[in-house]
């Protein structure tokens, strides 16, 4: 969702097998370290920041954990955009849930 030009949302599900462990983790920080704008992640009261490895890991998600992913800036689009892709469409490259 499209909040104005410089602040997008979106909700993201967790769906492959092992949820977001250490290794996915890193693949979400590197993708979002790639783009300027900030980029907050949270599952429920819980927020943290998608650019820090040991923030995400505080998440704690699972396979089937829906997160709200936000982010403010001049290219909060194609940052979504690409984190969508990687969480919900590649999986982190891993199997999805059996």
């Amino acid at each position: 969702m499209v909040l104005s030009e410089s602040i997008c949302e979106i909700e993201i599900e967790i769906r492959n097998a092992d949820g977001l462990h250490m290794r996915p983790a890193m693949q979400f920080v590197d993708v979002a370290s790639k783009y300027q704008c900030d980029i907050k992640v949270s599952n429920g009261d819980t927020k943290v920041d998608a650019k820090s490895i040991m923030q995400m890991t505080m998440l704690a998600a699972i396979c089937g954990t829906k997160l709200t992913v936000r982010a403010e800036g001049v290219d909060c689009r194609q940052a979504i955009d690409e984190l969508q892709e990687l969480v919900e469409e590649k999986l982190f490259g891993e199997p999805p849930k059996k």
